[in-house]
Formats: C-alpha cells, structure tokens, sequence
C-alpha cells in the first residue's frame, strides 16, 4: 500500500500557508492532493471548501487540510458536505481534541491568526492523534445522520 494521501485547498489568503503545508506534508511521507487555488490572486473560499468536500467523500482522500485568511469561510463551506467534519483550530491542542473527540478529518486554519510554527503544531496534533472512540463514537454518529 502507498502512501496516505492528503488533500489540501486554500483561497488566495491561505496560498502561501497552503504552499507550505504541503511542502511539510511531502516530508513526511504524505502524498498531496492540491485542489488550489494556484496563486495569490483573488479566489472565492467556497470553491474550494466545496472541492475538499468532493475529494473527501468521493474517496480521494480521507483526511484534508483547508485555509484561508481566518479559517472561518473555507470550512463553513467544506462543512456543508456530509461526509466532512472539519475542525478550526488555533492550538495544537484545539486539533488533538478535534481528533480524539470528534474524529475530524479536515484541519481548518487560518492564516492570517496563526504562525507557521502554530499551524505545524496544529498539522502534528491532527495528523498524529488518533479518534478515541468509545462514547464519542455515539455522538460523531449522529453528525452524519
């Protein structure tokens, strides 16, 4: 089997975080999907909250990483497909929770809050921690019902 694949996908604020991530991502092992936006000219962040959505549930990958200037826009909008739970966080402990409670499979950030260092930590926390399960399981459930 080959490596996990991440998709990625930011607007033109989170380009540049975008770019970085991923070149992180390829260090590790990780192949990348890049779903854009290619440059840092003006894009709309729901068109490419809605191609993370896409790539996740159709398969392409299970796990993703989105940004855009806060966070907020790009995962309201890969929210909206079902089978994402997209997490914004701004601590490295904000995205071990959103992995050990509420199985996220989408970290949400934003790049005109955090640093690099802080979005690292954030990417480390989600890439590493594992879904608890148990009593969380019930709950998670009940997101995609």
């Amino acid at each position: 089997m080959g490596a996990e694949t991440i998709a990625i996908a930011s607007d033109h604020a989170g380009y540049d975080l975008k770019e970085s991530i991923k070149e992180d991502l390829r260090s590790r092992g990780f192949d990348v999907l890049d779903l854009g936006c290619d440059g840092p000219d003006s894009v709309d962040y729901p068109d490419y909250g809605k191609a993370m959505g896409e790539a996740i549930a159709g398969g392409k990958a299970k796990r993703g990483v989105v940004v855009c200037g806060s966070g907020i826009g790009i995962s309201i909008a890969a929210n909206r497909n079902p089978a994402v739970r997209a997490a914004l966080v701004e601590t490295g402990l904000a995205a071990r929770l959103s992995r050990q409670h509420n199985d996220a499979n989408v970290l949400a950030l934003g790049a005109r809050l955090i640093g690099i260092e802080t979005a690292k930590d954030c990417l480390d926390n989600f890439l590493n921690t594992p879904f608890e399960g148990g009593r969380h399981q019930r709950r998670v459930d009940k997101l995609g019902a």
